[in-house]
């Protein structure tokens, strides 16, 4: 179950009700808080470090969080990550669909609908280190050791600046259990025992994986952590109406992770951790297949003394290859013909951060500063083939492009008390990032002259990223925050170099793409009892992202990645929890979010999009949830998501059905350590719409999927 007391989501109602079922869940939260207030023990804000790169007291940040912990993770209905967060009305990738069936150049991140493209425009990390792909901006979702999660905290809009680039729709950090203790005790043999998880699935198209979890040690010297995985499905058809030769998507994917934690001293811990994962998917057609693979590497060093300053720095790498192939297919479905082979996308990405913190842990309302510094270096490129002939039947023409990138910034961050009931939270980052050695090649495969040999100017820009914030305790209830922030997102090497195609069209790369600048803020009310047992909150925002950078259609067959002038993005949240006072064991929650996100001036690189929504951004998402501890040893966890209606295309011309669906799981603890898991996504088999043609194909998200799991700890 999360603990943050405003992570919540509302059952799919009609559009036409959710004004009175909100007002419902409202009033019977305020009367609930009220009745508690003085008779209900004190139950401490959760510490969140995301916002400010420092340890701060969730009823202090001038931001909106939610926080979602091991528990939430390990019984959500969903088997990938990315779905297990969308219970966050907040949250979105690019298009409806999971990881487990999106092409993974889809999979960028949105917060609060702030997303033209497939990039991301939020920032991912594990554990510090940025998550999104070097190359082209997306997470790979099915890489993240899930086992090994503590915690995963999501910062909605850009108030978390402090992590400079892509972080300004706001900021995800997955953060992994500890494998020590912050304090060292001896062991009287000298050995801890062993800990560990280890969980066996079997699902609907023939789906199967298996994972396991170790750890030994926590309070000696060393310690250990072994992270493992494996999973296979034969998938689903991703059309509504297939053709002879579409295909089920199906995937594969292991990944493996060992980290080792030394005591270097009394308050000194040294983590080092390495990673190897790889994937293979299919997309729909005989020929059209992924590949993925990356290995990893990262040192963090953590000093925490009892008084005085803390530090910690963190140097990591990462070296990763992708390939990808596509087709176009004829009216019928009955052939395809071979588009674009992209053989190989080697990426490498290094970088390293410090930072100190200054102030007293043990006192919440006492200031913490924090001072740091981080770098980043990335180098990529695709190399593919592309221009098949079909008399030949085989591709003619080569294309390499890629660049490299390099990012530096400075930060620092302060949360004060200014009296008794008001809390000041600023932060500010100044960040140099540079473009470089960009280059585009294109030349025959048989001998012959260079088609294209372009070199790009070097780029450079310096950004500066404020963040202020205030919140007031202005009753023992009622909790008021405001806040205004600045952040921005470089192009991506793919967004910049790599043209690419997708059946018949055909998105040109743009060498002279700016970075994005946002401008935001927002105002938000929170109504939570120390007791934790009913809580809602409200947040009003308003972001302006000049440069959006998006993929504009010049005709029905050519797009290219251009900068829009201005894109206006403005909303409301509404969440609330309800434990219920008669059965305490049963817990609601309900998050919806309003978010009007429309083009306000396309500028001379777009004027046709001026007044339009943005592609992919539904109006409204409701989300909803109950979880219910029937007896000791069985648990219900309820899950729901509705949207409106979304444009499939940035000209506003393809639309895309509301979509509402509903996940559930139910677990059962048969003996001390075993537990079996009965799990359903999309439990009522509804449709949900991921993309639409021109042609009048449409795409769609799974149906419905079953699967059992046991689970054996120790």
């Amino acid at each position: 179950m999360a603990t943050n007391p405003y992570e919540f989501s509302i059952l799919n109602p009609p559009p036409s009700v959710v004004k009175n079922s909100f007002s419902a869940v409202a009033c019977a939260c305020v009367t609930l808080a009220l009745a508690n207030a003085k008779t209900a023990p004190t139950v401490l804000a959760p510490l969140v470090i995301t916002a400010t790169r420092a340890p701060q007291a969730s009823d202090t940040l001038p931001f909106a969080a939610d926080i979602f912990t091991a528990d939430t993770i390990k019984s959500s209905p969903t088997l990938a990550l990315d779905d297990t967060l969308r219970r966050s009305a907040a949250f979105s990738l690019f298009r409806r669909a999971g990881s487990l069936t999106a092409n993974p150049t889809a999979q960028g991140v949105s917060l609060r609908g702030l997303g033209p493209s497939g990039a991301s425009r939020a920032l991912v990390l594990l554990d510090g280190v940025p998550l999104n792909d070097p190359f082209g901006g997306w997470v790979s979702w099915t890489k993240i050791p899930l086992s090994a999660l503590d915690r995963v905290e999501v910062v909605r809009g850009g108030g978390s600046s402090t992590w400079g680039n892509a972080s300004l729709g706001g900021t995800i950090q997955l953060l992994s259990r500890p494998l020590l203790s912050p304090e060292h005790r001896e062991v009287p043999d000298g050995r801890e025992p062993t800990s560990g998880t280890s969980t066996a699935t079997l699902g609907d198209f023939q789906t199967r994986a298996v994972s396991l979890s170790t750890t030994t040690g926590s309070s000696a010297r060393d310690a250990l952590g072994l992270d493992a995985a494996a999973f296979a499905t034969d998938g689903h058809d991703l059309l509504k109406t297939p053709g002879p030769i579409d295909r089920s998507a199906d995937s594969a994917h292991q990944r493996a992770q060992l980290a080792w934690a030394r005591r270097l001293g009394e308050h000194t811990i040294l983590t080092t951790t390495v990673r190897a994962w790889h994937e293979e998917r299919g997309n729909g057609t005989p020929y059209q297949r992924t590949t993925s693979r990356e290995t990893f590497f990262s040192s963090d060093l953590a000093v925490t003394p009892p008084s005085g300053p803390a530090f910690a720095a963190t140097v990591y790498a990462q070296d990763q290859a992708f390939t990808s192939t596509f087709s176009s297919v004829d009216t019928a479905r009955t052939f395809e013909i071979p588009a674009n082979d992209q053989y190989d996308v080697p990426a490498t990405a290094v970088g390293a951060s410090a930072r100190a913190t200054w102030g007293d842990r043990a006192d919440a309302s006492a200031p913490v500063t924090t001072i740091g510094t981080d770098l980043r270096f990335i180098q990529g490129e695709t190399r593919e083939h592309f221009s098949y002939s079909v008399p030949l039947s085989a591709y003619t023409l080569d294309r390499r492009a890629g660049g490299r990138q390099t990012f530096v910034g400075l930060f620092t961050s302060q949360a004060s008390p200014l009296a008794e009931r008001l809390t000041l939270t600023a932060a500010a980052r100044l960040d140099a990032s540079a473009n470089t050695d960009g280059f585009r090649r294109e030349s025959p495969l048989a001998p012959g002259r260079l088609l294209r040999d372009d070199h790009y100017a070097a780029r450079r820009d310096l950004a500066f990223s404020p963040t202020l914030g205030l919140v007031h305790q202005t009753t023992s209830l009622l909790r008021t925050r405001a806040s205004v922030y600045q952040a921005f997102r470089t192009p991506t090497l793919n967004e910049s170099y790599r043209p690419f195609r997708i059946g018949m069209v055909t998105t040109e790369a743009n060498p002279t793409l700016r970075p994005e600048k946002l401008l935001g803020g927002e105002v938000g009310l929170d109504l939570a009892p120390r007791s934790a047992r009913a809580g809602l909150r409200a947040t009003a925002f308003a972001n302006e992202l000049t440069d959006a950078i998006a993929n504009v259609s010049l005709s029905p067959k050519l797009r290219e990645r251009r900068n829009l002038d201005t894109v206006r993005v403005r909303g409301l949240e509404l969440g609330g929890f309800w434990q219920v006072a008669s059965a305490p064991s049963l817990r609601l929650e309900a998050d919806y979010l309003f978010s009007d996100a429309t083009v306000r001036t396309g500028g001379p690189r777009a004027p046709a999009l001026d007044g339009r929504r943005l592609a992919q951004v539904p109006r409204d998402t409701l989300t909803a949830g109950a979880t219910w501890q029937a007896t000791r040893a069985l648990d219900l966890d309820l899950r729901a998501r509705w949207t409106s209606a979304q444009y499939e295309d940035d000209s506003n011309t393809l639309v895309l059905a509301p979509s509402a669906r509903i996940d559930a799981s139910l677990h059962h603890v048969f003996a001390e350590r075993w537990r079996l898991t009965l799990a359903v996504e999309n439990l009522v088999g509804t449709e949900t719409e991921t993309a639409r043609t021109s042609a009048g194909l449409v795409s769609l998200a799974p149906p419905r999927r079953t699967r059992v799991a046991l689970t054996h700890t120790w």
